[in-house]
Formats: structure tokens, C-alpha cells, sequence
């Protein structure tokens, strides 16, 4: 077996950026950018002002001001202006010449229909200045960006209305268990319903990543092979849950083999999930998680989907905090590193009840995944561990 690290090491290294292609900035929300985003103009394209009040000169200010004009945002000024002159100005609105501050209106007396007197001895110059935010032909948005919604109006300022975007993997999804029905479906007395592949489609969702669900393989060869079959003529990655394992109708690492994949772990030090599967053929990807839900949750989460983001063209970070257990946690053996569903309470740890990889009720009531490290069989009470909310 390898480690969890070594794992994700080997996948990230193995995963080729797609293609690429152009999309309409308004459909780029969980995209990666392929290339560097440049502005074709100044921001601001011009002197402006911050406010709302009167642009004249700094020295005049002790002055009564004599007003010249109105300047609407969107509109040029028509005049310089020149001693004890001002101009009545609007947020955004283009700077007069010879005015270098902007007065606020609230700090002003108007004297008659054409005079305003300041009332105060100092002012701010209240202006933006011509590309004090970005110079044209300056790099706004880096390559390998993943884009959110505080990125979209960076892309519409500088007319990026169609950004150049690695593609999204197809992902096609199988689970496998002659035990399994659909949900909708009433399990007889030896069958459980799937879970698994709506966890994983569900989980990979919240990502921005959409997947392909090819169905329940029965517990055989064929069944295996058929579906296998068909998600590699859709998919760039599939996604089997269950049927990794030793046992004896654990067919999925036979038949990757048999289709010419080539495998590169078969085993991690980590529990849950530790049967992962990893292969590759050619631009084609096959992970394979065991069946406990758990298990295929947390393998997702920590394997599948920061391969998928490297395949988009970017590094997944999966942020995580040190904050104190509540209680005490003992564990027989630290052989594996290991992952169990916790709750974060007056930023404290809270351990939840929790009886394993097959106990998927124990996510539920989770809100965090507490990490202990291969090799450590105690936490005492108060010492700080590795938390990742969710």
C-alpha cells in the first residue's frame, strides 16, 4: 500500500489538461482560464471623480467659487477650469482640466444660483486616477484561474466576453453489487439501496463538475465489461464504486486490466477507502472507490475531485484548520491514516457517533472531517487536530 499523499501525488502527476475552448463569460463560473486575461484600456480610462461635489482647484478653496458647469457621468467637460471656478460634478464623471480635488457636497454652502462657498479649510482629492487600477495591456486574470463570481466583472471590464477555458471532464459514474436497487425501488431481504452514485455525482455537483450515471453492475465479468464498455466511449474518467477489493466477485481490477488499463496503486494506507484504484490508458482515467459509502464519499472528496480539477488546468486546495477535540479519541491501531466525520461546536471538536465506513447517517449529522495521522493511537482532550469542513 501507498499513502494517502504518494496517491494523490501519482494521480495529480498522471492527469493531462483537456482541451480547450471559448465560452461566453457569463457560463465560465467554475471554469479555469487557459490563458492570461489582458485589459485593452486603462482603468479608469480617464481622471474621475470619487464623489459626488464641486472639481476645482486645492489653492481656491479658501475662496468663494464661481460654478461653470454641470458634468453628468458619461458626459466630457466643456470647460477648463481656471481660478476660484469650479464645476458641479457626479460620481464617475470625467475630471474638468486645470481641477485637481473634488469637494463633497455636503461640506458646501451655496451662495447664490452660480457661487458655493467651502466650509471646511482641507479636502481629499476625491479622485480616481487615469490606470491607478490597471494599465492597458496589463494582466488582469492569471492562466489556471478558477473563476468565481468575483472574477466576472474583472472579464467584463476589459470586453473579455468570451475567455479562452480548459474543458470539463466527462465523468461517468458506475456502481457495482448484485445486493443494490435504485432508490425508488423496495430492497427484498438481501439488497440495500444505492447510495453511492448519487453521493458521488452529488458531491462532485457541489464542485462544479457534472457526471454520467451508467447504472448498477451486477457482481459479474460481462456486466462489468458491458458497462465499462460503454462509459469509456462517453467518459474521460470513470468512476466505479465497489468491486475493488480481494473478494471473489470483485471484478472491476480484472476487467481494467483485460481493457488495457494501466494500473498505477491498487491500495492506500488510509481508512476509510483503503482498496482505492487508480489506472490509466491513454487519455483515459479509471478510479475505482470500495462500496461503503463512506468510504466512496471520502475518496471522492480527497482523491477524485482534486484530480479532476488538475485536469481543468488547476490545484485544488482543500482548506484545513487546527482547532481543539472536546474529548479525548483512542484508536487500537495507527496504521492507516484516518478520516472520521466530526462536529464543530464553540470551536471545539466534537466526536459524533460513528460506526464506520458503512455508517452513512454519521455524515449527515457532520459538518467536518477530522484527520489523525498514521501512527497516532491517542488525542487527548484539548490538543488541536487537523479539521476540514465541509
Amino acid at each position: 500500500m501507498i499513502t494517502l499523499e504518494e496517491a494523490q501525488k501519482i494521480m495529480l502527476k498522471s492527469a493531462e489538461p483537456l482541451p480547450t475552448e471559448r465560452i461566453h463569460f457569463q457560463n465560465v463560473i467554475n471554469r479555469v482560464l487557459a490563458e492570461d486575461v489582458i485589459s485593452d484600456l486603462n482603468m479608469p480610462p480617464f481622471d474621475k471623480s470619487a464623489m459626488d461635489g464641486y472639481a476645482c482647484r486645492a489653492e481656491d478653496l479658501a475662496n468663494t467659487l464661481e460654478v461653470v458647469e454641470i458634468i453628468p457621468a458619461g458626459t466630457a467637460p466643456k470647460k477648463k477650469i481656471g481660478k476660484n471656478q469650479c464645476a458641479k460634478i457626479m460620481t464617475g464623471a470625467m475630471l474638468p482640466q486645470g481641477a485637481n480635488t473634488v469637494i463633497i457636497v455636503e461640506d458646501t454652502e451655496k451662495i447664490d444660483q452660480n457661487h458655493i462657498r467651502y466650509l471646511k479649510e482641507k479636502s481629499k482629492p476625491n479622485i480616481c486616477y487615469l490606470a491607478e487600477d490597471v494599465k492597458k495591456g496589463d494582466i488582469v486574470l492569471k492562466k489556471g484561474t478558477l473563476i468565481a463570481s468575483r472574477h466576472i466583472p474583472v472579464l467584463a471590464s476589459v470586453g473579455a466576453v468570451n475567455p479562452m477555458v480548459y474543458k470539463q471532464p466527462k465523468v461517468a459514474v458506475i456502481t457495482t453489487g448484485s445486493e443494490l436497487v435504485e432508490p425508488d425501488q423496495k430492497p427484498s431481504v438481501s439488497q440495500i439501496r444505492n447510495s453511492n452514485a448519487y453521493s458521488i455525482q452529488a458531491l462532485l455537483k457541489e464542485k462544479g463538475f457534472n457526471s454520467q450515471y451508467f447504472g448498477i453492475s451486477l457482481d459479474t465479468k460481462e456486466e462489468t465489461r458491458q458497462l465499462l464498455t460503454k462509459a469509456t466511449e462517453f467518459a474521460d474518467v470513470v468512476i466505479f464504486s465497489g468491486a475493488v477489493s480481494m473478494g471473489d466477485f470483485d471484478y472491476v481490477p480484472d476487467v481494467l486490466k483485460e481493457f488495457g488499463v494501466k494500473i498505477l496503486f491498487h491500495g492506500v494506507a488510509v481508512k476509510p477507502g483503503k482498496k482505492t484504484i487508480f489506472g490509466k490508458n491513454k487519455n483515459k482515467y479509471f478510479i475505482g472507490v470500495p462500496g461503503n459509502p463512506v468510504s466512496a464519499f471520502m475518496q471522492t472528496q480527497q482523491l477524485i475531485v482534486p484530480f479532476l480539477f488538475k485536469l481543468t488546468g488547476t490545484d485544488y486546495i482543500d482548506f484545513a484548520v487546527k482547532l481543539p477535540l472536546k474529548d479525548g479519541f483512542k484508536r487500537k491501531r495507527g496504521h492507516r491514516k484516518e478520516f472520521i466525520p466530526v462536529k464543530i461546536t464553540n470551536n471545539q471538536v466534537e466526536l459524533l457517533e460513528y460506526h464506520g465506513s458503512a455508517h452513512i447517517n454519521g455524515l449527515s449529522y457532520a459538518d467536518a472531517i477530522m484527520e489523525i495521522d498514521l501512527g497516532v493511537t491517542e488525542i487527548k482532550k484539548g490538543e488541536l487536530v487537523n479539521v476540514r469542513p465541509f
